[in-house]
C-alpha cells in the first residue's frame, strides 16, 4: 500500500496516500479495533453540518479567509450529500467523548478541502485540520450537537413512518368494527369485544407513544455549540455563537437555538436518554402488540385464528406449507434491541463527570440505531403485515358465543350468583350458557337476544 507521511502531536505516521482521513484516525484505527460498526450517515452528515456552520461564521467574522473557507465549505456539502462517507472509518466503541470520530471527521474535510484547493492531501501547512477546519470548536461541543441534530433529522423519519402505522390501524379497526369476538384477560375468556375496538386500541397506544417523543424530543433543539471545551466558550465570541446557530438553523430547517445553560448540556445528556426512554416505551407498545398479532392469528387449525395475517415466506425447512407470523416476530426482535439500546444509553447518561460526559460515543451509536429500526420496522410491519390483515368473521363470532365471558351481561338481570351457576352448569354439561339460562327459565329468548346483542355488549348505554 502507497502511503504519505503525517505528523501529529506524537509523532510521525503513514498514512494510506488515498484517503483523506489522517493520523489521528489511523491511530484511533490502531487503538480501537472493537466493534467493527460505524456510525450513522445521519451523525456524519450532523458533522459536516456543524463544520459548515462554523466555516460560514468564521468566514463572516474575518477569522478564516474566503479561499479556505469556501473549500471547507464545499468539502462539508459533499459530505452532507453523502460523499465520502466511507472514509469515515472509526469505530462506534472508541476514546471518550467522541475525540477520534470528530478528527476523523476534521480530516476528511481537511484533505478534501484541499483537493478543492489545488493542493495535495497531508499539506497542513496551508489548511490544518485543527486550526482552520476546528477553529472556534471543540469535540465537547461538537459532537454532543451533531448527535442531537442526528437525532432530530432520524426522528422526523420515524414520526412518519408512525403515524402511517397508527392510521393503518384505525382502518382497520373501522373495518372490523362490528365482527364480535370475545375479549380475553389473564388469557381467559372474558367479557365480549368488537375486534374493531381491540385494535383502535393499539393505534391509540403507538400514537400516545410517538406524541410522547416529540415532547421530548424538544429538548434536543438546544445546543451547546460555542460553548468550546468546558461551556466558556475559550477561543470564541458571543458573535461567533450567534451566527454558528443562525446558520445551523438556516441549514437545518429546524428551529434549534443556543442552550439557556451551556454548562449543562456539556455535563449531561439527559435529554438524549429521555429520548430513549421514549423510544423504549414505544417498543414496549409494539411488543404487546405484536404478541396478540400472534396470538389472534395463531393456528391455523390448532390456535386461535381469529385474524389471518399475510404469508411473507414459508416457515419451516422441514414442514411443507408452513407459514409463520414473521413480521410480528422481527417487530418484536427490533423492540428488544431498542430496550437494550436504552439501557447502554441510561449507564453512559449516568458516567458524566464535572464538566464533560466522555461516553457520548456509544450513546450516539445506540440512539440513532434505535431510532433507525424502529422507523424501519413500524413501516415493513404496516406495509407487510396490518395492511393485508384480514378476520374470520365465523371462528370469532363462534368464540364469543361460547365464551362464558358473557355472562357479566347477565348480572344487571339475573345476578351475579344465578350467572355464575348458570356458567358452572354449562362448563360441565358441555352446553351453551344460552341453553342454560333458557332451561333454567331465568330469561325469555327475546330478552337474551336483546341482551346479547352485539351493541349491547360492546357499548356502554346512553343512560
Amino acid at each position: 500500500m502507497k502511503t504519505r507521511l503525517e505528523k501529529d502531536s506524537l509523532g510521525i505516521k503513514p498514512v494510506p496516500r488515498d484517503v483523506y482521513y489522517g493520523a489521528e484516525t489511523v491511530r484511533a484505527l490502531e487503538n480501537f479495533p472493537i466493534s467493527g460498526l460505524r456510525f450513522h450517515p445521519a451523525f456524519i452528515g450532523a458533522l459536516a453540518t456543524i463544520k459548515k456552520a462554523c466555516a460560514r461564521a468564521n468566514l463572516l467574522l474575518r477569522k478564516l479567509d474566503a479561499r479556505r473557507a469556501k473549500a471547507i465549505i464545499r468539502a462539508c456539502d459533499e459530505m452532507i450529500e453523502g460523499k465520502w462517507h466511507d472514509h469515515f472509518v472509526t469505530d462506534v466503541i472508541q476514546s471518550g467523548a467522541g475525540v477520534s470520530a470528530h478528527m476523523n471527521a476534521n480530516e476528511v474535510i481537511t484533505n478534501r478541502a484541499l483537493e478543492i484547493l489545488g493542493r495535495e492531501k497531508g499539506d497542513y501547512d496551508y489548511l490544518h485540520s485543527h486550526d482552520h477546519v476546528n477553529m472556534g470548536q471543540s469535540t465537547n461541543d461538537v459532537i454532543p450537537t451533531a448527535i442531537r441534530l442526528a437525532a432530530l433529522r432520524l426522528l422526523e423519519g420515524f414520526y412518519e413512518s408512525s403515524h402511517k402505522l397508527e392510521k393503518a390501524f384505525s382502518r382497520k379497526a373501522i373495518q372490523f368494527k362490528r365482527v364480535i369476538k370475545s375479549g380475553r384477560t389473564h388469557l381467559q375468556d372474558a367479557a365480549p369485544i368488537a375486534l374493531g375496538q381491540e385494535i383502535s386500541g393499539w393505534a391509540r397506544q403507538l400514537e400516545k407513544g410517538r406524541l410522547r417523543i416529540e415532547v421530548l424530543a424538544k429538548n434536543l433543539l438546544e445546543l451547546g455549540i460555542g460553548g468550546s471545551a468546558v461551556g466558556t466558550g475559550l477561543n470564541t465570541t458571543l458573535s461567533y455563537r450567534r451566527h454558528v446557530i443562525k446558520f445551523l438553523k438556516e441549514q437545518t430547517k429546524m428551529p434549534v437555538h443556543s442552550a439557556k445553560n451551556m454548562f449543562e448540556v456539556m455535563q449531561s445528556d439527559a435529554d438524549l436518554a429521555a429520548v430513549s426512554g421514549g423510544l423504549r416505551d414505544y417498543a414496549l407498545c409494539l411488543i404487546q402488540i405484536t404478541n396478540d398479532l400472534r396470538l389472534l392469528s395463531s393456528g391455523p387449525e390448532t390456535g386461535l385464528a381469529e385474524i389471518k395475517l399475510p404469508a411473507r415466506q414459508p416457515g419451516s425447512s422441514i414442514m411443507p406449507g408452513k407459514i409463520n407470523p414473521v413480521m410480528p416476530e422481527v417487530t418484536a426482535q427490533a423492540a428488544f434491541q431498542v430496550i437494550g439500546n436504552d439501557l447502554t444509553i441510561a449507564f453512559a447518561t449516568s458516567q458524566g463527570q464535572l464538566e464533560l460526559n466522555v461516553m457520548r460515543p456509544v450513546i450516539a451509536h445506540n440512539l440513532l440505531q434505535s431510532i433507525e429500526i424502529l422507523k424501519n420496522t413500524v413501516r415493513v410491519l404496516r406495509t407487510h403485515c396490518i395492511e393485508g390483515m384480514t378476520v374470520n368473521e365465523k371462528r370469532c363470532y363462534e368464540y364469543a358465543e361460547k365464551s362464558f365471558g358473557i355472562a357479566a351481561a347477565l348480572n344487571p338481570y339475573i345476578g351475579y350468583s344465578k350467572a355464575a351457576e348458570c356458567v358452572k352448569e354449562a362448563s360441565l354439561k358441555g352446553k351453551t350458557l344460552r341453553e342454560v339460562v333458557l332451561e333454567k327459565k331465568l330469561l325469555t329468548a327475546a330478552q337474551l337476544d336483546r341482551i346479547l346483542s352485539p351493541e349491547n355488549l360492546t357499548q356502554p348505554k346512553s343512560k
